[in-house]
């Protein structure tokens, strides 16, 4: 007894009334604050996660500021520690406004508002109690089945075994996969549960608008008992309807003035009628009709909310059905696109050339590609690693599934994992969505990883497990996940050193290369060069629509005569180029303008022929020499050092480890 006489009220202002209404009760602490943990959560930016909490002690409430922001003000003052709440006190945090109060019977009124609670405004609870009267205008409208009514008495009385009747019809439905298929449940159980003889469902037209008229009404289906015919339902009828979207009963419906009838009605001798819209998200898909031609069983209340209910629930499962078929368009007409694209792709991953090296590469891929066996795929910057990666899973039994592409040099080690694995939402700052990482996207496909020797030994010591078979977990989850993958891997770095110096694993080399294919830089396959260059050249004249037909001789021996220190991507690029600013009908050797890098790196002389003389040094000590020297150039600065040499700061840090060079005191 104690305890009631012990509770108060939060009450929050929402802008025109007091609207959430929280208990208080001694010995329990209310918190309030922005997080969703709190008892009391308030939407204001100016509001701490954990700003205040309200408790009671000796017999009085008290107010506590959490050490808050932006603080806490009860009336006008600001609070600092515990202050003691009186009823009516108003509690100010930011914008929002909350009232103590030690009984909802007398509530307090904002200052400079002149509003007051009425009894039906005193809260959500006295609102929840009261019951609207049934408009007596035609014999019953209705918007909202009784049993669903916010009077728990009404509603329990009834709700029992309205709601099983309509369970049995949502199982029905669901099972229904047309539109007549679900319209003949429907219609089925109308028959079944009330006492109409006729039935029927008209829906709007395809091309009707929103705001509909009894002519935009199709009768897609109907039900009759005693095999009599349907008339269509009056225009009358259905505009009362349409227009209040309200269910109607009427009776005796041949001397309502207001339906002033109808002479199918009289015909049918109909002595009462059912017309219940069929509404979802507040638009009117069409109508449920019943009619009854006994005196002595004729159409009720009872019957009127029923078919209210099996409208609604005949709505949503029409969305439902017009969404999948949708779905499915859209699916049927997604996998023809990706036919079309994998088609175009397949077609555009070919590998150009006749040289013998091109051939025994094309030979080794079709013996490789049946296989499920890693590839480490090795070459220069620019072969085409990626495009032979393509090739692989062109031809392998993963052709329909996902191909993903991952370059492990371009991500630094946390970004690398978020990539290969995925996060959670919240795992770390900036996560604010679960992402699906690259192991997933190419379940029963393949992944490509490029650069795969830039890999930190943290990522190859998780992705070599991976590779073994186990299960692995997204950054911040718990679940474990499994994956079918095959793994394509390509570098143009030296793996085996990198495996000497320690920067590789050795246990994840064995794994990757178990099958290697190797892409032959363009110098050695010169050949090829005139082949890859008509082919770019047709490429891009498509593209642009220039009026090219070929290349002259000498432009051809131009092309086969430079080195390719890009390989085919600077000839692909050098062909877009030319085609851009050609403006003859055939290419000339003017009209090409090749890259000078080729020319400047043999142009340097070797730095064993500086000293006038042949001398036997191995190669690593010329690199560790230079390098040396280098440094003390810049003082060793590392940084500047490495932009000497053309390299990354990493590559230069590794090169130090391994000729175990450091910095002299």
């Amino acid at each position: 007894m104690d305890d009631e006489l012990n509770q108060a009220y939060l009450l929050s202002w929402d802008g025109a009334t007091w609207r959430d209404v929280v208990r208080l009760r001694a010995g329990q602490v209310v918190t309030v604050g922005r997080s969703a943990t709190n008892k009391l959560v308030l939407h204001d930016d100016a509001c701490s996660r954990n700003h205040c909490e309200v408790f009671f002690l000796d017999g009085e409430w008290w107010l506590r500021d959490l050490e808050s922001r932006n603080g806490t003000l009860v009336g006008d003052e600001a609070v600092s520690g515990d202050i003691e709440l009186n009823s009516g006190d108003i509690v100010s945090i930011g914008k929002c406004r909350l009232a103590f109060t030690s009984s909802l019977d007398s509530q307090p009124v904002l200052p400079g508002l002149t509003h007051t609670m009425t009894d039906r405004e005193t809260s959500p609870a006295t609102d929840a109690g009261a019951q609207v009267e049934d408009e007596p205008a035609i014999l019953h409208r209705s918007n909202s089945p009784e049993f669903l009514s916010n009077d728990r008495d009404v509603a329990r009385q009834s709700a029992s075994v309205e709601l099983s009747r309509l369970y049995r019809l949502g199982l029905e439905m669901g099972a229904a996969k047309t539109r007549q298929q679900l319209t003949e449940v429907v219609l089925k159980n109308l028959a079944e549960e009330t006492v109409a003889d006729i039935s029927a469902v008209l829906l709007a037209r395809p091309e009707a608008g929103t705001s509909l008229a009894p002519s935009d009404l199709l009768v897609v289906a109907y039900d009759s008992i005693k095999d009599l015919p349907y008339r269509r339902v009056s225009d009358n009828l259905s505009r009362v309807v349409l227009s209040s979207r309200e269910a109607v009963l009427a009776r005796d419906v041949g001397d309502d003035k207001q339906l002033a009838v109808f002479d199918s009605l009289g015909e049918m001798r109909a002595i009462s009628v059912i017309c219940a819209p069929i509404n979802c998200d507040d638009e009117v898909r069409g109508l449920v009709h019943l009619y009854s031609t006994n005196p002595d069983n004729s159409l009720d209340k009872h019957d009127l909310d029923y078919t209210l209910a099996v409208a609604r629930q005949f709505a949503v499962a029409l969305d439902h059905m017009n969404e999948r078929d949708s779905l499915k368009t859209g699916l049927d007409q997604a996998r023809n696109e990706n036919k079309s694209l994998r088609q175009q792709i397949s077609d555009d991953v070919q590998l150009i050339g006749e040289s013998q090296r091109m051939l025994e590469l094309r030979d080794k891929i079709e013996l490789i590609a049946e296989t499920d066996a890693s590839v480490l795929i090795r070459g220069e910057s620019g072969c085409g690693k990626e495009l032979i990666a393509r090739s692989l899973h062109l031809r392998s039994p993963r052709r329909e599934g996902p191909f993903v592409c991952l370059n492990c040099a371009a991500l630094n080690e946390s970004l690398l994992e978020s990539e290969l694995f995925g996060h959670e939402k919240g795992a770390f700052t900036g996560a604010s969505e679960r992402k699906i990482g690259r192991f997933e996207q190419a379940d029963q496909g393949t992944l490509f990883l490029d650069e795969v020797g830039e890999m930190s030994p943290a990522i190859q010591a998780k992705f070599l497990r991976v590779l073994e078979g186990h299960s692995f977990e997204r950054i911040g989850g718990r679940k474990p996940i499994e994956v079918n993958v095959r793994i394509l891997a390509a570098t143009n770095r030296d793996l085996e050193e990198a495996v000497d110096d320690g920067d590789f694993r050795k246990d994840l080399y064995f794994r990757l290369h178990v099958a290697e294919l190797i892409a032959s830089p363009l110098r050695e396959r010169r050949t090829d060069i005139p082949l890859l260059a008509e082919f770019f050249l047709e490429k891009y004249v498509a593209k642009t629509g220039r009026v090219i037909s070929g290349f002259t001789d000498d432009a051809k021996e131009l092309l086969k005569q430079y080195d390719w220190p890009g390989n085919v991507r600077e000839l692909q690029n050098t062909i877009e180029r030319t085609v851009i600013l050609c403006r003859n009908e055939v290419v000339r050797a003017s009209n090409i303008q090749l890259s000078t890098l080729s020319s400047r790196l043999t142009m340097e002389e070797p730095i064993s022929c500086q000293t006038g003389e042949y001398q036997e040094i191995p190669l690593a000590d010329i690199e560790r020499g230079h390098i040396l020297s280098t440094l003390e150039h810049t003082d060793w600065n590392k940084s500047k050092a490495a932009q000497i040499l053309g390299i990354e700061r990493s590559t230069l840090d590794r090169k130090l480890k391994r000729y175990h060079v450091s910095r002299p005191d």
